[in-house]
C-alpha cells in the first residue's frame, strides 16, 4: 500500500505583487510641467527691465501690459493644474495687489525642485510637509529683516509706490503717479479703523486725450459726461444744492402692456396737458426744496427724463446731469454726504448735498463735469487719469491700482523690506543654513527649496541683460559677508545697497507671495490622478 502523499506546509510569507505607479507619476509630472510652462510664459516680464506682452482677445481687442495677473487672466489655460497658477496670481492680486508675476515665477521654481526631489524617490507627502515648514520659517526670517514704518513718513510710502510703478509700462511717470497714489489712500483712511482701506472709496475716471502727465487727484466728484444742454440748460452752478434722484421725471407708464386709442384732438390735448401738469408738479416740488443741481439715475423701464422735463428744469434754473450709473450711486452719496431720493414725495432739503461749485470743463475734445468744494465731504477721492490712447489709459489705470494696493498694504501691515532680489537671496542663505541643522529627508528638501528662491534675482538679472550667474554669485558673496540689503541695481547693472537706492516694497507682498506659492505647489504635489466625470 502506497504511503499517503505528505501535504507541503503553506508558506506564511506574503507574495509580493507588482504595483504599477507609472500612471500616478505621469500625471504628477504632467501637472508640474504645465505649471512650469505657465510660469515661464510670464517670467520675462518680471522686474523694471521686464518685457511687455501684447494680448489679442478673440474679439480683436489688444492689450499691452506686463502685469502678471492681467496676462494670466486673459490667457486661455486648459490644463486643470495650470489653472491653479492663474488663480494663484489672482489671490496675490487680492491680498497684496503687487507681486503677481513674482508669485507665479516662484511657484514655477518650486515645482521644478519638487520634480527633481520626486525623481530621487522622495515621497510627495514628505516633500509637502518640508515645504510647509520652509514657508513658515521663511515668513519669520522676512519679518525679522523688515523695517517698521509710520504713516506720517510720506517719503517711504512714495518710495514703495514708485518701486511698484517702475516695472510698469508707464514707469517714466512714476514721479507723478506715486505721490498721487499715496495722497489718495491717506485721504480715505478712517481714523476709527486705521488698518482698513477700502479701494472702492477711490474712483478712477479715465479720459482720452492729453498725456499721463495731465493725471490729477480731484478732491470731489468727476463725471465722464456732459451736462444736459437741452433747452438752454445751465453749465455752471455756484453754491450748489445737489439732489441724487432714483425716480423718473417723465410721464408714467402702465405696468401691463396696453395701447390707448385717441379718437379726436380734444383728447390728444387733454393727454398733453395732463403730461405737462404732471411734470410741472414734480419740478415745483424739486425747486421748493431748494435744489439747483439734479443727478438723475439711468432708467431701464422708461425715459429717466424727457425733453419737455429738461425744458422746464432749464426754466427753473436747475442744472441736470443724467444717466448716472446705478453702481455709482453709493459712491456719489457717500462723497456728497447726502441721501438718494426714490420718490418725489420724499424730496426734502435735508436729503441734499452741498458744494461750492458744479461746472462743466472742457478736456481735450470732450467735456467732463466737476463737483468741488463739497461741504462735510465723505472719505472718498477721485483720480482723473489721462492718456493719449486707450492702451495707455488702461495700463495707467492698472499701474495706479497696483500702486494704490502697495500703499494699502503698508497701511494694514506697517513694515518695509528691500527689493531688487535682496530678501530672496538672504532667505536662500538663511534657509540653507537652517537645512543643515535638520535631519534626514527634511533637511535635504529644505536645501532644494532654498535654492529655488534664487530664481527671482536670477530672472531680474537676466531680464536686465546682465550676466545672471556672475550677478547672483556676487550677490551671495555680499550676503555671506553680512550685507543683508545688497540687491541688484538694474539701472547701474551692479550690486548696491538697495535701501539706499530707495527700492523698497511692503513686507506683505513678499510674505504673501511665499505663503501662496508654497500652498499652491503643495496642492499640485498631492494630486496623483485626474478623474474625468461625464
Amino acid at each position: 500500500m502506497a504511503a499517503p502523499a505528505v501535504q507541503a506546509p503553506r508558506s506564511s510569507a506574503k507574495v509580493e505583487t507588482f504595483v504599477d505607479n507609472k500612471r500616478t507619476e505621469d500625471i504628477r509630472q504632467q501637472n508640474m510641467a504645465a505649471g512650469q510652462a505657465v510660469a515661464d510664459a510670464v517670467r520675462t516680464s518680471l522686474g523694471p527691465k521686464g518685457m511687455d506682452k501684447m494680448i489679442q482677445t478673440a474679439s480683436g481687442e489688444v492689450i499691452i501690459t506686463n502685469d502678471g495677473a492681467t496676462i494670466l487672466n486673459k490667457m486661455d489655460v486648459l490644463q486643470p493644474a495650470a489653472k491653479f497658477l492663474v488663480q494663484l496670481s489672482k489671490s496675490q492680486d487680492t491680498v497684496a495687489g503687487d507681486g503677481t508675476t513674482t508669485v507665479v515665477v516662484l511657484a514655477g521654481a518650486l515645482l521644478k525642485q519638487c520634480s527633481l526631489l520626486l525623481s530621487h524617490g522622495i515621497h510627495p507627502t514628505v516633500i509637502s510637509d518640508a515645504l510647509h515648514k520652509t514657508s513658515t520659517h521663511a515668513v519669520h526670517v522676512l519679518t525679522s529683516m523688515a523695517v517698521p514704518l509710520e504713516l506720517s513718513d510720506r517719503d517711504s510710502l512714495v518710495k514703495s509706490a514708485s518701486t511698484s510703478l517702475n516695472s510698469k509700462v508707464v514707469s517714466q511717470y512714476s514721479s507723478l503717479l506715486a505721490p498721487l497714489a499715496v495722497d489718495a489712500v491717506l485721504s480715505v483712511v478712517d481714523p476709527e479703523k486705521p488698518d482698513m482701506v477700502d479701494l472702492r472709496d477711490i474712483k478712477i475716471v479715465k479720459k482720452h486725450g492729453g498725456t499721463v502727465d495731465d493725471t490729477e487727484l480731484v478732491k470731489g466728484l468727476v463725471f465722464d459726461k456732459k451736462v444736459s444742454h437741452s433747452s438752454g440748460g445751465l453749465t455752471r452752478m455756484e453754491n450748489a444744492k445737489i439732489g441724487v434722484i432714483q425716480f423718473q421725471i417723465s410721464p408714467p407708464k402702465t405696468d401691463i402692456e396696453q395701447s390707448i386709442v385717441v379718437s379726436d384732438y380734444t383728447q390728444m390735448d387733454r393727454i398733453l396737458k395732463e403730461e405737462r401738469n404732471y411734470l410741472l408738479g414734480m419740478i415745483k416740488k424739486i425747486k421748493a426744496a431748494g435744489c439747483n443741481v439734479l443727478l438723475i439715475q439711468k432708467s431701464i423701464l422708461r425715459d429717466a427724463v424727457t425733453d419737455l422735463a429738461l425744458h422746464y428744469l432749464a426754466k427753473a434754473k436747475i442744472l441736470v446731469i443724467k444717466d448716472i450709473e446705478r453702481d455709482d450711486i453709493e459712491f456719489i452719496t457717500k462723497t456728497l454726504n447726502c441721501l438718494p431720493i426714490a420718490n418725489v414725495e420724499h424730496f426734502r432739503a435735508e436729503k441734499l448735498g452741498h458744494a461750492d461749485m458744479v461746472e462743466e470743463v472742457s478736456v481735450g475734445e470732450s467735456k467732463i463735469v466737476k463737483i468741488t468744494g463739497i461741504k462735510n465731504m465723505g472719505r472718498t477721492t477721485t483720480v482723473l487719469v489721462r492718456g493719449s490712447n486707450q492702451l495707455v489709459l488702461d495700463e495707467a489705470e492698472r499701474s495706479l491700482h497696483d500702486a494704490l494696493c502697495v500703499v494699502r498694504c503698508l497701511v494694514s501691515k506697517r513694515f518695509l523690506i528691500a527689493g531688487g532680489g535682496a530678501p530672496e537671496i538672504e532667505l536662500a542663505r538663511q534657509l540653507g543654513a537652517w537645512a543643515k541643522s535638520l535631519q534626514g529627508m527634511e533637511g535635504y528638501c529644505v536645501k532644494h527649496f532654498a535654492e529655488s528662491l534664487e530664481v527671482i534675482p536670477y530672472t531680474l538679472a537676466e531680464n536686465a541683460g546682465l550676466n545672471p550667474i556672475s550677478i547672483v554669485t556676487e550677490l551671495r558673496n555680499k550676503h555671506a559677508q553680512g550685507e543683508i540689503n545688497a540687491g541688484i541695481n538694474v539701472r547701474k547693472g551692479q550690486i548696491t545697497n538697495i535701501l539706499e537706492e530707495n527700492v523698497v516694497q511692503p513686507l506683505l507682498v513678499s510674505t504673501s507671495a511665499i505663503s501662496l506659492a508654497t500652498e499652491c505647489v503643495r496642492m499640485i504635489l498631492k494630486i496623483d490622478d485626474i478623474v474625468t466625470v461625464r
